[in-house]
């Protein structure tokens, strides 16, 4: 006996299935998988690659059989009739607490587990018809007559005309004035004012706002038609205030340069800016017009609805519209520090030379130290601790006498060379010539350079400080430190047969976080006025005058925001390889200038005597560890750089042909500046 095979699901066998003469439907007309399972055969499996959404088809069925129309429509109004949706409007995708990680793992655990709200909402609806996030995409691809064809064949009413106390035009105005009710609370709030000191002494057009919807409201109560004409003074009058209100928020956004933000302040005025916009596309609904335009607001309303609730969970867009400012202030900090790190001059290459060496004087004895500390009987914590205490205080040392580390350096830098590159890309809208970038050429030609140089001094000096420091303690002590240690100190800077360029990349990510760490302690003092609260603190003003208050103050500013910033570095590079231990996992740090002043050791502890290939190896492995170190901490930082600026990552392509076309011209200026004073 043959089974009977299920026939295929398509949209005539579901209208045949479910909206027949017998109108099986409405025996589960509370169930809203009739319409799950509609949606589920006419979404398209790849919405981003397909350019139209064709419901032709649909269209056809409906129109040739009255029953299949006539099922529809009942089974649609059975389930939209009189449902809430102020909350979509008023909620959905906006962020509800000022505190970022907090909305983060709310939008987590919703994604996981989506909140289902009651069943007389709109919102459980559209969660169960389109739950997918890109429900929005395919069907702003349907074409527009096909959706008014749908709208009259389904005899769908418009939003307006009707007077009833829970319609849908009711539900537009209250989610309006409970935006507008939350706008206000936030705009008054201390943090936020302090941002607009323009403002002061003007009245706040957040209220003005507020008081001018609710007489529009009263007059939408007492008037019989139950909405507003285009040309009402009050419509116009809001839609001035609400561009007053816009640019409140974007001179907020604007003075952070000046006055820095913390992340609180931001996710307060990011959500003033997103409850502003939903304003915005809810605003010209409030005017209905002719039919054909009541009905486009209606189907425009409609598909917001449904855009609004895909997007509430929406992490990358969170991310991605908090940070962006922060990044912007972090790079913008790290960009000006950065300056300080390009030569022009011959005077300032070969200063840039001797700083280098400095680094890598201090560099040579911290190697010494760290091999030292390693023979200390303690625990693993005591060994973290030792290990990031030598390297942070190191740090701390080089950067205070004003000495350079190389690859602290592209972290600066890249801040400054996408700054840079900003610049000319404006003017490059304009510019038609065939070779453009190039004044970016010649600017990256100088970092180039400025990079090659201290990488020199800083290797140049370890290695000889570490052999020199490690033979005097032999000769006072009799007492070869690195004797044990020196087969692994060599290994260790094999390419091949140890993971020295993974490790090198740990380390060019601690880099970069150092360089994200500087911007951000400058961003953060600034904005709470630290350097001005010290420098008129009464008590030290009191004793120590107000001149060395004014000093401190100037130097807090100068400097603290680096000190924290080589604390935390030395840190991350002291306890990698035992946070490795404690999760049974093979990471370390591998760092040009030390791999240098370790290679030192190991052929002092070794007695010189090495093979060709260690030797070969070892050398080549300095070389790739530096490579990575800078490839790694000036990717992370470029990018960072590009995304604060809104720079499209498609501009990289003809950048990277103005540097290669001008390396061609000129190749010995990316290694050695020219003889003249000169910008190259």
């Amino acid at each position: 006996m043959k089974l009977r095979r299920k026939p295929k699901m398509t949209l005539e066998y579901y209208f045949e299935k479910n909206f027949n003469n017998e109108q099986l439907w409405e025996a589960n007309r509370e169930n809203v998988e009739l319409l799950v399972e509609l949606v589920n055969l006419v979404r398209p499996k790849k919405p981003k690659k397909i350019t139209v959404v064709d419901l032709s088809e649909l269209i056809r069925l409906l129109h040739q059989n009255p029953n299949y129309r006539n099922g529809l429509m009942d089974c649609i109004s059975a389930h939209l009739e009189k449902k809430k949706f102020n909350k979509i409007l008023s909620d959905a995708g906006i962020l509800q607490d000022a505190n970022f990680f907090f909305e983060v793992r709310k939008r987590i655990f919703a994604k996981l587990i989506p909140e289902q709200p009651e069943k007389d909402t709109l919102q459980f609806i559209l969660n169960q018809v389109f739950f997918v996030n890109t429900d929005p995409i395919w069907i702003n691809k349907i074409p527009q007559e096909q959706i008014r064809d749908l709208f009259y064949l389904l005899k769908f009413r418009s939003i307006y005309g009707v007077s009833d106390e829970n319609s849908s035009f009711n539900e537009l105005v209250f989610a309006m004035e409970v935006i507008t009710y939350r706008i206000c609370g936030s705009a008054m709030e201390t943090d936020v004012i302090q941002m607009v000191p323009e403002y002061e002494n003007l009245e706040s057009p957040f209220i003005a706002f507020q008081r001018e919807l609710l007489l529009m409201n009263e007059k939408l109560i007492e008037s019989p038609e139950n909405y507003i004409d285009e040309d009402d003074l009050g419509y116009k009058q809001l839609i001035i205030l609400h561009k007053q209100c816009v640019d409140y928020i974007e001179t907020a956004f604007k003075n952070s340069n000046k006055f820095g933000i913390s992340l609180r302040v931001n996710q307060s005025l990011l959500r003033i800016r997103q409850q502003l916009s939903r304003l915005n596309s809810l605003l010209p609904l409030l005017i209905q017009g002719e039919e054909k335009d009541a009905n486009r607001n209606t189907i425009y309303l409609a598909y917001k609805l449904i855009k609004y609730n895909c997007d509430k969970n929406n992490i990358q867009k969170l991310i991605n519209e908090s940070t962006q400012l922060l990044s912007y202030e972090i790079t913008q900090h790290t960009a000006n520090t950065g300056e300080h790190y390009i030569t022009n001059s011959r005077k300032e290459y070969y200063k840039m030379f001797y700083s280098a060496a400095g680094g890598g004087f201090i560099v040579g004895i911290l190697c010494i130290i760290k091999l030292i500390l390693g023979k200390v009987e303690t625990s693993g914590f005591g060994h973290v601790f030792l290990y990031s205490m030598n390297y942070s205080i190191g740090f701390i040392i080089i950067y205070i006498l004003g000495f350079t580390l190389a690859t602290k350096q592209p972290a600066m830098t890249a801040s400054a060379l996408v700054r840079a590159l900003q610049e000319d890309f404006k003017q490059k809208i304009q510019d038609k010539k065939e070779y453009k970038y190039k004044e970016f050429a010649i600017f990256f030609a100088r970092v180039f350079r400025s990079q090659f140089i201290a990488f020199v001094g800083n290797v140049i000096f370890a290695f000889p400080v570490s052999l020199l420091g490690i033979w005097l303690i032999d000769i006072i002590f009799h007492y070869n430190i690195a004797q044990e240690k020196w087969p692994t100190l060599i290994n260790d800077l094999n390419p091949i047969f140890s993971p020295a360029i993974f490790h090198a990349a740990i380390a060019g990510v601690f880099l970069f976080l150092s360089g994200i760490i500087a911007g951000s302690i400058a961003n953060r003092d600034k904005h709470n006025h630290i350097y001005y609260r010290i420098q008129e603190h009464p008590l030290l003003k009191l004793s120590l005058g107000k001149k060395w208050t004014k000093k401190l103050a100037s130097l807090y500013e100068k400097k603290w925001a680096g000190i924290i910033s080589n604390f935390w570095f030395g840190v991350f590079m002291g306890s990698t390889v035992f946070i490795g231990i404690f999760f049974g996992l093979n990471i370390d740090i591998r760092h040009i200038t030390f791999a240098s002043g370790n290679f030192a050791m190991a052929l002092y502890g070794a007695d010189f005597y090495v093979t060709k290939w260690m030797f070969l190896w070892s050398i080549l492995g300095i070389g790739l560890i530096g490579l990575v170190n800078f490839i790694v901490s000036f990717s992370l930082s470029l990018g960072l750089a590009f995304r604060s600026r809104n720079i499209p990552l498609s501009e990289l392509r003809q950048v990277a042909r103005a540097i290669f076309r001008y390396f061609l011209n000129k190749p010995l200026h990316f290694f050695f500046p020219p003889k003249k004073n000169t910008l190259q």
